[in-house]
């Protein structure tokens, strides 16, 4: 059962920072009737009350959920909550996601245009030193307290606020610094160095291991291993925070987590899905639930923004799509180098709705229910012309009838078993089992029927436009199948060995026609290769046997190339989040609005890229255990050793290129490409970067965001930012 800290909103520390008091970080209640910390803390309970309010600052962004009483005044509570914002912070400014909505500076930050006066920049900010405020609070609270569990919440207390100075280092790098020791009042607070701030985290952490929980000891809480991760995480980043190389601590730390014992989830989209607490993987997570963390941004924003266009909401667990955010074309390269504008797949889908060709019945003992027209197969006119055309399978010894209706009021059989259909006529028996294309001409009451084996040729096959790659049938889905090393180049699908009965796809629509187009196989794989010749349409797929099963996007209604950013179709959707089970079923409370969905901070496959990034900068380790790691999350992601990779293949744009695969829209893309000079130089470009629709390269100084107008007014000791 997934564990909830569930907020008792009235034993909670209800906080506000304004404008003025974001100068003094000073928490006064919204409300003065409401509780404080001077007398909430009455219980061992009331503890884990307030604790909870610290884990929820992350998540929701007020007392009541969704909105209406807000923890920072003036500010919209969907707008500025925590996880929207960061994540916004971190992903719309890079190729893994643009939005199409118009709210104020919001593309500001894929453009890399965003000023000191941006409302967003404004937001994140004012909710991270929201939570680092109630963290001081509780830890000053709690402090000296000989009780066991309330020191373990202390313990969890300074990690969160670690994790948001974190946060502030990372994003701001010179951010105003205040601590449980700076009693409330009203003061300036004093301007940190990114290398001091640097330090205090580093000294935090490494003060509360020992006192958090043991790795998993609860689901949702700061543990040792969490502690851990973050540790590696700040020192992987040290050379851009304080120009020192930190790749020995990175992989010290990385074997921590790793020997704690967490382990991959079988499948990638279990870390996605309502019910990701059960994944084994899971470090640290910001929790949800439909029914206890109500709110408009975090997972509820993740999930309902990135749908729209063609994409059914019941797909992915709620009641509607905000057609928000996508991803460019940048990140669908990482999958599929060779993609081009025409989409992603071989084979192209079917329209939805089937055309409503007449059609004509075949009743028979050849399939169940017998002799039922109203179940039985249909026989298509396409033109509508009294020409009937289909397939079926009959076994030898099996018989079937024409009806022109799902009844038997009108009737044909062959009597003669001439090809002459008469009302009323004999049962028609094929002489030998197998697969018959039949044809029925109601103008003239004659019909044809030729035996057919199936093969798909072309010279994306090994026998080329000479000798055809014979197919199986399956009669239980009653379709063609096989299973083909294809190069880049055509195929189609032709009956025995000869031109005479042929199919393939003009106008690339998924729909096969008589004597149609060659298809098309852009890249070289083992594929498997399916037709079913139903009614009234003939399709087809031809998918990759082996790919990488991380790459969720949708690209039905949606381009790859990105005309106008305000368009959600421009763009493919990302289908990764989900308010599903894995299992497909409802989510422990369904609601249309609100979603169970956890936000994965950290996790395994993290750790393993981490691991494997640090050796290859130099800080020891070993490089066969680094390969392993990375062949362990390849191999999850294809469901074999096909994507494996070579240890010559292992470097680290390669690392770069599969932490995009393997974690995008996990809130890392920002930091990684900072990391390696690529969040604003030429040497990686992405479509609108420097709002140029190819993009173009900006300012350095743009790899911290700048303190926000409003604070930089109100406090005389802070100063700005180079750049801005």
């Amino acid at each position: 059962m997934k564990k909830y800290l569930k907020i008792s909103l009235a034993a909670l520390l209800l906080a506000v920072i304004t404008a003025s008091c974001i100068k003094d970080l000073d928490v006064t209640p919204l409300d003065k009737n409401k509780s404080t910390s001077d007398n909430v803390y009455d219980s061992p309970e009331a503890y884990l009350q307030g604790l909870a309010k610290l884990y929820a600052s992350f998540a929701v962004s007020g007392q009541k959920g969704p909105s209406g009483d807000p923890d920072i005044a003036g500010i919209d509570e969907g707008f500025s909550n925590y996880l929207r914002q960061y994540w916004n912070a971190q992903e719309l400014s890079t190729d893994e996601a643009v939005i199409a909505w118009n709210d104020a500076t919001i593309k500001d930050f894929h453009w890399q245009t965003w000023s000191p006066n941006d409302v967003f920049i404004q937001a994140v900010y004012s909710r991270i030193f929201f939570t680092i405020a109630v963290s001081n609070e509780y830890i000053r609270a709690t402090t000296g307290n000989s009780d066991a569990n309330i020191q373990r919440y202390n313990a969890e207390a300074r990690f969160i606020r670690a994790m948001a100075y974190w946060h502030a280092l990372d994003l701001f790098g010179n951010p105003p610094f205040i601590t449980e020791a700076d009693l409330p009042g009203s003061f300036f607070p004093r301007q940190t160095t990114q290398e001091e701030l640097f330090a205090y985290i580093e000294s935090e952490l490494k003060a509360i291991e020992g006192l958090l929980g043991a790795p998993r000891f609860e689901y949702g809480r700061a543990d040792q291993a969490a502690a851990w991760t973050l540790l590696a995480k700040l020192y992987q980043n040290a050379p851009v925070y304080i120009g020192q190389d930190k790749n020995a601590e990175v992989i010290t730390y990385c074997n921590k987590v790793i020997e704690a014992g967490y382990q991959l989830a079988p499948k990638y989209q279990n870390n996605f899905v309502a019910d990701n607490h059960t994944s084994p993987e899971m470090i640290f997570s910001i929790n949800f639930d439909g029914e206890y963390t109500r709110t408009y941004g975090g997972m509820v924003y993740l999930v309902h923004a990135a749908i729209g266009g063609s994409m059914d909401p019941a797909q992915f667990g709620v009641g509607g799509g905000w057609g928000g955010i996508r991803t460019t074309k940048a990140l669908v390269q990482k999958f599929y180098p060779n993609v081009t504008s025409s989409g992603l797949y071989s084979s192209p889908k079917p329209r939805k709705l089937k055309a409503d060709y007449p059609v004509i019945y075949v009743p028979g003992d050849y399939q169940e229910p017998t002799w039922d027209p109203a179940n039985s197969t249909q026989l298509a006119s396409v033109l509508s012309d009294g020409n009937y055309e289909g397939y079926i399978y009959v076994e030898a010894g099996k018989k079937f009838k024409f009806t022109d209706g799902p009844s038997w009021d009108v009737n044909y059989g062959d009597t003669d078993f001439d090809g002459t259909l008469e009302p009323g006529g004999s049962d028609i028996a094929p002489a030998e089992t197998g697969y018959y294309k039949l044809n029925v001409n109601l103008n003239d009451f004659t019909y044809t029927m030729v035996k057919t084996d199936w093969g798909v040729i072309g010279d994306a096959t090994a026998g080329g436009w000479d000798v055809d790659q014979n197919m199986t049938y399956d009669p239980a889905t009653k379709t063609w199948n096989a299973m083909l090393d294809l190069t880049a180049a055509k195929i189609k699908f032709r009956a025995n060995d000869g031109w005479d009965i042929n199919y393939g796809d003009t106008g690339a629509d998924g729909i096969l026609e008589a004597g149609g187009a060659d298809i098309v196989i852009p890249e070289a794989g083992t594929y498997v290769i399916s037709m079913k010749l139903g009614t009234p349409d003939y399709t087809y797929t031809v998918v990759r046997n082996s790919f990488d099963k991380r790459a969720m996007f949708w690209s039905d209604g949606q381009s790859l190339e990105i005309v106008d950013i305000a368009q959600f179709t421009d763009g493919y959707a990302v289908t990764k989040f989900s308010n599903l089970n894995a299992d497909g079923s409802e989510a422990v409370h369904p609601h249309p609005d609100f979603v169970c969905t956890d936000y994965p901070i950290f996790r395994l496959a993290d750790i393993y890229l981490m691991y494997a990034e640090a050796v290859l900068r130099g800080g020891g380790g070993n490089a066969g255990t680094a390969l392993d790691y990375v062949n362990q999350v390849r191999t999850r992601a294809y469901g074999d050793e096909f994507g494996n990779i070579s240890s010559s293949e292992l470097t680290l744009d390669f690392i770069l290129d599969e932490r995009a695969r393997e974690l995008y829209w996990e809130g890392h893309r920002r930091t990684d490409l900072i990391r390696y000079n690529r969040f604003t130089t030429a040497d990686y470009l992405w479509p609108w970067k420097g709002r140029t629709p190819e993009g173009s390269a900006t300012g350095s100084f743009r790899n911290l965001y700048p303190i926000p107008s409003a604070d930089l007014g109100a406090n005389p000791n802070l100063d700005q930012n180079l750049g801005y």
